[in-house]
């Protein structure tokens, strides 16, 4: 796995992506502001009741997993990174946090991100993991919620392979990814061999039913003048329910 998520550029960029103001990240008038609050996004895809447990995987610095709190009594967030991970710990304690943000070549400046009224912090808990060699003893959820993951993973078909025992039957599966497989994060032996939403489908679709696709564009500032303009592929599936006989259809 990478290491570059744990340098403090990236710890920076990443609160601003996950808890900035629109004004702190975009201030360009003409810029694509419907961009903006892509961990909000992705969890809007789940349906709107109130649920038991829910698993952000790949959870960053911890936006997406704070939303899955609004409709959860329990969540746990999960990512790789331990930098990333110990950032959504302390913005969880302290509620906000100071980021250095670049202007431009070694000029800097100083904010701050807060995090969201109305989550739910006492539910939630992060920790370090593999998302391709999860601990056993997860148990299941009625939601799990991957943005931008599995184009980041050494061998993604690990995680995708263990779907069918972290849903539990009826639950709800979000898989957001912009489909930019590159060789620095996973060989091209391990790439989709045609269109990612085929290589879900032909994965999953024993045990899930594909409910929606639909498009989610993202945006990370880079500097105050330089930003990545990405669109995501949001897929959000069912875990089949148990037939007549017991078994999962």
């Amino acid at each position: 796995m990478s290491v570059v998520y744990e340098s403090q550029r990236y710890i920076d960029e990443y609160l601003l992506f996950h808890f900035g103001r629109p004004e702190q990240i975009l201030k360009w008038p003409g810029g694509p502001r419907e961009a903006l609050d892509f961990p909000v996004r992705t969890v809007s895809h789940f349906s709107a009741s109130f649920v038991d447990r829910s698993l952000d995987v790949g959870c960053a610095v911890g936006r997406s997993a704070f939303e899955l709190s609004r409709h959860s009594r329990e969540v746990v967030g999960i990512d790789f990174s331990q930098a990333f991970i110990e950032s959504a710990k302390r913005i969880s304690r302290e509620k906000c946090l100071k980021v250095r943000c670049l202007e431009e070549g070694a000029c800097y400046r100083e904010d701050e991100v807060e995090l969201p009224k109305g989550v739910n912090v006492d539910g939630v808990i992060f920790e370090v993991g593999d998302a391709m060699n999860l601990r056993e003893d997860l148990g299941m959820f009625d939601r799990v919620h991957a943005a931008n993951l599995v184009c980041r993973l050494p061998e993604p078909q690990r995680f995708l392979e263990r779907l069918d025992r972290l849903v539990r039957p009826g639950g709800e599966l979000v898989l957001a990814t912009p489909c930019t497989w590159l060789e620095e994060f996973t060989k091209q032996e391990n790439w989709p061999p045609g269109q990612t939403l085929k290589w879900l489908q032909n994965h999953l679709s024993s045990q899930f039913e594909l409910k929606d696709v639909v498009d989610e564009p993202f945006l990370i500032r880079e500097s105050s003048r330089k930003f990545q303009w990405t669109v995501s592929m949001v897929t959000r599936w069912k875990r089949n329910e148990p037939t007549v006989g017991g078994e999962v259809s």
